[in-house]
């Protein structure tokens, strides 16, 4: 039972921290509840939390792949290890940045907002290698184990995480805007370490096959 906490409270964090940052889907989930009303900007959000999920369970099977067939790991492991390197050099240089760019929005009707959050988080490329290195980095430290309890928990704590964030902006986003700056940089930082941890994690398992 501690593991499944433990899996959840790390999940979620990571999900959290990953939503964070200004981007295409919590400033649409934003626009829409101030245009069409929180309950669409919720409904907007719950859209994006659904298929979030979909794509961690999709990321745990990749996973789960990966540790059954280990002649397929070395080579994943080092493009994981430069899009690791990447991802954090990359976070980094936002976070040294100032100025918050504006985000480009899309409308969003009362009638499809689920189905448009869905869509949204769909064309997301990076869920899934996201989720594939945190189930790999949870696995490498016994946090997670491939049974469905496991896997359940996993796949919740990345939607809720994921909603969590999506309702705050969606209920204080007017707050949060005039605190945007700071807001986003400090979240960037902490996803360069993020980035940098899994790079650290991932270049020891490579030294250590």
């Amino acid at each position: 039972m501690a593991h499944l906490l433990l899996l959840f409270f790390a999940t979620f964090s990571a999900a959290f921290i990953a939503t964070v940052p200004p981007g295409l889907l919590n400033m649409n989930a934003a626009k829409t509840s101030v245009e069409k009303g929180k309950l669409n900007g919720i409904i907007f959000s719950l859209g994006v939390s659904s298929m979030i999920m979909i794509q961690a369970y999709i990321a745990v099977l990749i996973s789960k792949y990966l540790h059954n067939h280990p002649e397929v790991v070395a080579v994943l492991l080092i493009i994981a290890l430069v899009v690791f390197a990447f991802l954090c050099v990359y976070f980094f240089i936002l976070a040294k940045r100032n100025t918050v760019k504006k985000q480009k929005t899309i409308n969003v009707s009362k009638k499809n907002s689920f189905f448009k959050g869905i869509f949204l988080a769909a064309i997301n490329l990076l869920t899934i290698p996201y989720y594939s290195g945190l189930n790999a980095m949870w696995k490498a430290s016994g946090w997670i184990k491939f049974e469905i309890t496991d896997i359940v928990i996993f796949v919740l704590a990345a939607g809720t995480g994921t909603f969590v964030v999506l309702y705050i902006y969606t209920i204080y986003f007017f707050k949060l805007e005039t605190k945007n700056n700071a807001f986003s940089r400090n979240s960037n930082y902490i996803l360069s370490g993020l980035m940098g941890l899994l790079f650290i994690i991932t270049l020891f398992r490579i030294f250590n096959q």
